[in-house]
């Protein structure tokens, strides 16, 4: 495909690094030359210097022929501006990020009228995934799919854990709870596990079942918190303001503390059931003083990746039951989980997610539509969500029989709003939706999961 980028900030790249590591053809418009100067050294891209919401800049770049226009500068304005320019010059497709809430309220209206495809906030999909996380405490990450009535939860085996030792074709009759381990990761390796494989101390699990069920395994091995009541919030920004608006609906008490003194006159005019603290959350007096030994999850949020670790350090050494904690650099992010800081948000990977997903369900073959696309273990695993179309070479074959790939598992089978965990026995039917994890990358169908015709 070709597809045009305009914004080459934390998201635009991450998302032209994704789109060229699949072999799409990518343009970059920037007008900071020395942005794209470390693009185009370090990426096998077209970039071009320029206004991205000028129309001679984008007829330049292509944009007439383009099969797909992302806006993903720092401003909204720009973003949904670009979007429009790029419908005149004839785009097939346009996806803007937009950031502020006063726009998210009128999206619907704004879609219809800038005629974009898709509209991505990460800041909101950051407060969500957040959100979803103080639902089961020992997790790592939490992705819903099938319009959540299935989960994906990865979860770390501590010492002494009933888990440690057991082998997958015993799990089911040892625990009994009906889930699936579809990925493990041990030190460096990442793997799909086979019924042979042996769970030790310390690796990362993750597991695919119906919410209740994996409350339900938390509770039998022993790893299961009682329910998160009160959430302190470090950082008022963007995703502290959606992230308290979700929690507060669902019953948790939020304590937001920000150092700017307008922003916090702002929060409390939003979030009148908050409480909303002016001073500097790294100040461990303060912490102390506003109870962070007796809260039940620490959720730091500065701009600062450095103050958000250290935080969550710091609230890891006082036993908080649950630390979340924000770094947008990923080579900090990949240093952290020796220090026990395994809950990681990153916004721009969780935006470039959603913009991968959408763009490879524009390329897919007539077999399958991808629905959701999620990334796990470090980005070495992905879970899809596909929808099953008519034609597909999947349906109809018992499971034990489907040539599938080894580094493939097909994980649940969601038909007329019911799960199912799949045996050797289930068939994929026709408008079925499936969910898949593999260590493949770049899977845009799911035919791709068979082993090809000898």
């Amino acid at each position: 495909m070709n597809i045009v980028v305009v914004g080459d900030g934390k998201v635009g790249y991450t998302l032209t690094a994704s789109l060229s590591k699949e072999g799409h053809d990518v343009t970059v418009i920037d007008n900071r030359p020395d942005t794209l100067r470390n693009t185009t050294n370090e990426l096998d891209v077209i970039c071009i210097e320029g206004n991205g919401v000028s129309y001679a800049v984008q007829s330049e770049a292509g944009v007439q022929k383009a099969d797909l226009l992302i806006a993903a500068t720092s401003a909204d304005e720009i973003n949904m501006l670009a979007c429009m320019v790029a419908k005149k010059l004839g785009a097939k497709h346009t996806i803007a990020r937009v950031r502020d809430p006063q726009y998210q309220q009128q999206m619907f209206f704004l879609k219809e009228e800038l005629g974009l495809s898709v509209v991505v906030n990460p800041e909101q999909s950051a407060a969500s995934e957040i959100s979803r996380l103080m639902r089961f405490v020992p997790a790592i990450k939490a992705e819903p799919f099938a319009k959540g009535r299935i989960d994906l939860v990865e979860f770390k085996v501590k010492e002494n854990s009933p888990l440690d030792g057991v082998q997958l074709s015993d799990f089911y009759r040892q625990f009994k709870v009906k889930i699936l381990v579809c990925a493990a990761r041990r030190g460096e390796e990442v793997f799909i596990p086979k019924g042979n494989f042996i769970i030790r101390s310390g690796d990362k699990l993750t597991i695919l079942a119906a919410p209740a069920e994996i409350s339900n395994f938390f509770r039998t091995v022993g790893t299961f918190q009682r329910k998160v009541r009160d959430v302190m919030v470090v950082g008022g920004g963007r995703i502290a303001y959606y992230l308290a608006r979700q929690l507060i609906e669902t019953g948790i008490h939020v304590k937001i503390i920000e150092k700017d003194e307008k922003r916090c006159n702002q929060l409390f005019d939003l979030l009148p059931k908050a409480t909303i603290l002016h001073g500097d959350g790294t100040d461990h007096e303060l912490l102390s003083e506003e109870g962070l030994d007796k809260t039940d999850a620490l959720i730091a949020l500065t701009g600062i990746d450095e103050e958000n670790i250290i935080l969550s350090m710091y609230a890891n050494s006082l036993n908080v039951d649950k630390v979340v904690t924000k770094v947008n650099n990923a080579r900090l992010a990949d240093m952290l989980a020796p220090m026990g800081i395994e809950s990681i948000i990153s916004p721009k990977e969780i935006a470039a997610n959603r913009i991968i997903s959408y763009v490879r369900a524009m390329t897919n073959a007539t077999g399958s539509n991808v629905e959701m696309l999620y990334r796990l273990a470090d980005n070495k695993v992905e879970a899809l969500e596909f929808r099953v179309r008519e034609s597909s070479r999947c349906i109809g074959v018992p499971l034990k029989d489907m040539p599938i790939k080894d580094d493939v598992l097909v994980g649940a089978i969601i038909r007329g709003g019911t799960c199912i965990i799949p045996g050797g026995d289930d068939v994929i039917k026709a408008h079925d939706s499936v969910i898949v994890v593999t260590t493949m990358n770049g899977l845009h169908e799911l035919d791709k999961i068979l082993k090809e015709k000898e």
